[in-house]
C-alpha cells in the first residue's frame, strides 16, 4: 500500500477537526482528574497512571506510540518547528499532536507542492 504524497484540503480540515475534538474529549477528562487532586508530579501521577493492569498498559502503549512518534517527527522533519510537535505530544496529548502535524507535513524538498 503507498500512502498520498500529498494531503488535500478536505484532509487537512479532518485532521485539524479530529485534533480539536481529541483536545476537548481528553483534557475535559484531565481537568476532571486534576480538580479532584490529581497532579503532574511523577509520584502522583505514575501511581494513578498504574492503578491497574489496564491504566498501566494503557499509559505504556501511549507512552511508548508518543516516543515513536517524536523520533519521527525530529527525523522526517517535514515541518517548521518539529520540537513543537514533540513538546505538544507530551504536554497536551499525543492525540492532539498527531493529527496536527499529519494535517501541517510538507512535501520532502525536491518534490515541490
Amino acid at each position: 500500500m503507498t500512502l498520498p504524497r500529498t494531503v488535500s484540503r478536505v484532509q487537512r480540515r479532518a485532521l485539524r477537526a479530529l485534533a480539536l475534538l481529541a483536545l476537548v474529549a481528553t483534557w475535559s477528562f484531565n481537568l476532571a482528574y486534576f480538580t479532584s487532586g490529581g497532579s503532574v508530579l511523577p509520584q502522583v501521577f505514575f501511581r494513578d497512571a498504574a492503578a491497574n493492569a489496564l491504566t498501566t498498559a494503557i499509559t505504556l502503549d501511549v507512552y511508548l506510540a508518543a516516543l515513536a512518534f517524536s523520533v519521527w517527527v525530529l527525523a522526517e522533519r517535514r515541518v517548521r518547528r518539529p520540537w513543537g510537535y514533540v513538546l505538544g505530544c507530551f504536554g497536551v496529548g499525543l492525540a492532539v499532536a498527531l493529527p496536527l502535524y499529519l494535517a501541517n507535513r510538507r512535501e520532502p524538498a525536491g518534490r515541490g507542492r
